[in-house]
């Protein structure tokens, strides 16, 4: 059957190989990660798009990657979270679904790189050319860069899929956590060597236009803000690029972790299970990192909690009298 070329539409999925006594406590554990990111990133695009203070090209960015964070996590933990207490040879997937889930999955991962490129675009423009900041940085700028950013991506990954789902399959079982573009293209016997080069090809081009772009972003920051005789300016400044760049590092190894672990034989396992990290440490972590480090920002959410405590204490001094 392994070598028979057939169109099967239900395909087995391995998921998160988990113990039947570990299945409650990863359950809950990825539940409440799962409601903390939803929670944070949501929270934080409604906490930006009702202030009006926050309608600054850098607070649109932060909505635009709370958004891509949220969405990168729903593509791939409810799935987990519903195939927890399915047993491993029980898990079963529609093609189709596979297909989008591994679309997403890519989409999310290509939107990331994009978006923190544009971000590091505008703490360039902000620290390095302040004067042009408000004439180029513009809502309309940061709308066509983030739709840009979106629609790269979107081409990017359409493309990337399009070259596997034209193959035909003779095997049925995705030894992944979840589907994505690789596990999708070792269902087939025929020759791979166009999905590899493209698929190696895109990943240079994200991930080396992505790296080459903020290095020499942040160096060009981090020369001029050293040079500065302002250093109240500098070292705010400095600061403002040690968040972004925390992000960006914290997404790289979320990245590169499953795939060292995957070239290790004793850390196969171990790499499966690292590749959900992509989709859940970056979006628990970074509103985070910027509700913390980003003054107006920590401000606002203050502000929001304490009206919030203010208008319960009300409620409850007016229905005790």
């Amino acid at each position: 059957m392994e070598n028979q070329t057939f169109n099967a539409q239900i395909l087995s999925i391995e998921g998160l190989k988990v113990s039947p006594a570990s299945s409650v406590p990863a359950f809950v554990l990825l539940l409440l990660i799962y409601v903390f990111i939803m929670v944070s990133n949501v929270g934080l695009v409604l906490l930006i798009s009702t202030e009006r203070s926050l309608h600054q090209p850098m607070y649109l960015l932060f909505c635009n990657m709370s958004i891509n964070d949220a969405f990168g996590a729903t593509v791939v933990i409810p799935r987990l979270l519903s195939d927890v207490f399915t047993p491993v040879t029980q898990r079963y997937i529609h093609y189709y679904e596979c297909v989008l889930q591994a679309f997403a999955s890519h989409f999310h991962a290509g939107a990331s790189h994009a978006v923190l490129m544009i971000m590091a675009f505008d703490r360039y423009m902000a620290i390095c050319n302040p004067l042009r900041y408000a004439a180029i940085m513009t809502t309309r700028m940061v709308v066509k860069l983030s739709a840009g950013a979106w629609v790269a991506a979107f081409i990017s990954v359409a493309i990337l899929l399009g070259l596997t789902i034209r193959l035909t399959r003779c095997r049925r079982v995705i030894m992944n956590p979840f589907c994505d573009n690789a596990s999708l293209f070792k269902l087939s016997s025929q020759n791979l060597l166009i999905n590899h080069i493209y698929g190696l090809g895109s990943a240079v081009v994200i991930l080396g236009s992505s790296l080459g772009s903020i290095t020499l972003t942040y160096l060009r920051i981090a020369i001029m803000c050293f040079s500065s005789k302002n250093k109240v300016l500098s070292s705010k400044a400095l600061q403002t690029c040690a968040t972004h760049l925390a992000v960006y590092v914290i997404m790289l190894v979320s990245s590169f972790t499953p795939m060292i672990m995957h070239r290790n034989p004793q850390w196969a396992d171990s790499g499966k299970v690292a590749s959900v990290m992509f989709h859940v440490v970056p979006p628990a972590l970074n509103p985070i990192i910027y509700g913390l480090n980003c003054k107006e920002l920590r401000q606002k959410i203050i502000s929001v909690f304490y009206r919030s405590e203010v208008k319960i204490s009300q409620d409850k001094l007016y229905r005790n009298n």
